[in-house]
């Protein structure tokens, strides 16, 4: 089951590349080939095609893809162009990587950050100025200090997560002024100080694009970026105009299912909600790889394009981090930025290498099979593969850490994502916790940093609290406060967009997850033997063997007992709906469940207090010894799963999500 609740937590980040398999390591643990191949060939349209025809094929098969296209740029010109599969499986219809529109899903959140830039290069926006100031609705502060806009292009801004209707279920509910004035997450970080993926965030700054412009956000993108690009077949429009719905890719779950699904709605839209061709994706990397010009056209000036490819937030000094919109991706020794995007259904990845004026991007209509990695995985496969092909690269030798073993010890333990909601779906984010764990060796495992057949990789310790991947050149550093605890990790494995903090054992997964397993499995033999007990006896026809003054109480517990199990299986069961149809968080749908659950949740507190009461009675009654020990694990169990529900917001009627 966490297997698909990972899924679940990851798509509830919405339109990003926070899912780990994004980012899984093609190396299987091992030096990739490259690193010890010798001298580069030349990267030239002929190699490139030799290169992709040889894994896009295999790719689509192997993780039931139905089509996917690729396009590379260099030195200000299109290098390599093609579509491979099919845009639509029913027509046999082949991908074009001129005319088929596929959706970058959070790959558009470049385009908002280009307006936002386009406007400060201008003066009309301030990137460290109150980004109230630019709204009509006001955005409250958090200790004391106002979000800017390079917090909310830095995804800095302490925004919890958000998922209820960023794919809204009809085009009547997509309303970027609206979605933002009723949809305002909870604080739960100070601005600037820890990174936090918002896709709320981006659909502020777009809003703040259309209110300083003055047009609507996608006519302003429409009229400033894509005009000026020759970007004919790009739109942010929802639904798509006529002129370019019949070039839209239809998007599959598989393709062995082979059923096209609907057009996907993006609310706030400028966070994901572009449809695009891989040449038209081509025009924009070679205006931000040629300091703002194509072609005869600027869309910003070059020292506006350094800022924005300059670091502004980094998680540990070394590590890959944030520019202004782009996250780090440095690799095989070279400078790289980037963004990758993910609906449901199309999966994308854009990556610039600065220094070699060359640019990248791939788009899959499908989710493909979770099994074979699907979209997410082969998308970091195929750009680790191409670097390298073409910039092969060996990482230096470092020698382990003296304190290794010691300091593994010291850091193992449950961690969380500090892209999380804590409003109404704690627990959900519970159960996507990661493990760190010490080896014998002073190496450390984590359980969410797996090579391409779900083993953990071994990251080892060359700095104080600094790991390497063992046979990888991936970094994972430990953060500490003042006192020398540990504040959070981050990894350049992933992109930047969130870091680890740690959970104590209570809220664990590792702790908290097995105690309330454990309390549950307690009820449950309660609530199987209470009724087994009343069949058994109405059969035979005798009485229970209880006191007289016990049996209210004793009956009021095991209808507690009853509660607590419906409360906890009642969220169990919810989460495992959504897993399987993401709709219900995605659409809000639900809410009204959520609702019922919380009123069920509050008996159940009023059941912890009878079963409690029982427990203290039959103490005092003098009851069997074997009888006082079962009420008393009821007891222990309950309150546990008391202390559990209010813990983790069963309770909070709070329906944020």
């Amino acid at each position: 089951m966490n297997r698909h609740v990972r899924c679940l937590v990851a798509l509830l980040a919405g339109l990003s590349t926070s899912l780990v398999a994004a980012q899984t390591s093609p190396t299987n643990g091992q030096a990739p080939p490259a690193a010890i191949a010798g001298a580069a060939p030349a990267m030239t349209a002929q190699d490139l095609g030799a290169f992709f025809d040889g894994l896009m094929p295999f790719a689509l098969r192997r993780s039931d893809i139905a089509g996917g296209v690729v396009v590379v740029v260099k030195d200000g010109s299109v290098l390599f162009a093609k579509g491979y599969g099919y845009a639509d499986l029913a027509q046999r219809t082949p991908v074009s990587p001129q005319a088929t529109l596929f959706r970058p899903g959070s790959t558009s959140k470049l385009f908002t950050w280009t307006a936002v830039m386009q406007l400060v290069e201008q003066g009309r926006l301030n990137l460290d100025r109150d980004i109230n100031d630019y709204l009509d609705f006001k955005i409250p502060p958090y200790q004391g200090k106002p979000i800017t806009l390079r917090n909310l292009m830095t995804h800095t801004p302490g925004f919890e997560d958000e998922a209820r209707d960023l794919l809204p279920a009809s085009i009547a509910d997509v309303d970027l002024q609206r979605y933002l004035k009723t949809h305002i997450p909870a604080r739960i970080f100070p601005p600037g100080e820890i990174v936090a993926y918002s896709n709320y965030g981006c659909g502020l700054a777009g809003y703040i694009v259309q209110r300083i412009s003055g047009e609507r956000f996608d006519d302003y993108i429409g009229q400033h970026i894509f005009k000026p690009l020759d970007m004919a077949h790009s739109t942010f429009a929802q639904p798509l105009p006529p002129a370019l719905a019949p070039l839209m890719a239809k998007g599959y779950k598989t393709a062995s299912g082979g059923v096209a699904q609907p057009f996907e709605l993006v609310d706030p839209a400028p966070a994901g909600a572009m449809s695009s061709s891989a040449m038209d994706m081509a025009h924009f990397m070679i205006a931000q790889l040629q300091d703002g010009h194509y072609g005869d056209t600027q869309i910003l000036q070059p020292s506006t394009v350094q800022l924005m490819h300059s670091l502004q937030y980094t998680p540990a000094p070394g590590l890959n981090g944030f520019d202004l919109g782009f996250y780090q991706e440095d690799r095989n020794g070279l400078r790289i930025i980037g963004h990758g995007g993910d609906t449901v259904l199309f999966h994308s990845d854009l990556h610039l290498l600065l220094d070699q004026h060359v640019g990248i991007f791939m788009s899959f209509n499908s989710a493909g099979s979770p099994d074979a990695g699907g979209t997410r995985m082969i998308r970091a496969a195929i750009f680790h593969d191409f670097l390298d092909r073409y910039f092969p690269y060996a990482p230096a030798a470092q020698p382990a850490w003296p304190s290794a073993r010691q300091d593994a010890k010291r850091v193992a333990g449950w961690y969380q994502a500090t892209r999380r909601n804590e409003s109404a779906l704690r627990m959900l984010y519970m159960l996507a916790q990661t493990s760190v764990t010490a080896q014998a060796d002073g190496t450390l495992a984590v359980s969410m940093l797996t090579d391409d057949a779900g083993k953990p990789l071994h990251w080892r310790e060359v700095g104080p609290l600094q790991y390497r991947e063992v046979n990888g050149q991936d970094k994972l550093d430990f953060v500490t406060r003042p006192d020398g605890s540990i504040r959070y990790w981050a990894t350049d494995y992933l992109p930047a967009i969130e870091v680890f903090q740690p959970v104590s054992t209570l809220r664990s997964l590792g702790g908290g997850g097995l105690l309330a397993g454990l309390a549950l499995a307690t009820l449950l033999v309660t609530v199987v033997t209470w009724l087994a007990g009343w069949f058994v006896r109405r059969h035979y026809r005798v009485s229970l063997n209880v006191p007289a003054e016990l049996l209210v109480t004793r009956q009021l517990s095991r209808l507690g007992a009853l509660a607590l199990l419906v409360a906890l299986l009642g969220w169990i069961v919810l989460i495992v709906a959504a897993g399987v149809n993401e709709n219900l968080l995605l659409h809000g749908t639900a809410a009204p469940w959520m609702g019922l659950l919380y009123v069920v949740g509050v008996i159940a507190l009023v059941g912890v207090v009878a079963i409690v009461l029982n427990t203290v009675r039959a103490w005092l009654a003098r009851r069997g010894w074997w009888v006082r020990l079962g009420e008393t694990l009821l007891g222990l169990a309950a309150l546990y799963l008391g202390w559990f529900i209010l813990a983790f917001g069963l309770v909070s009627f709070n329906t944020h999500f």
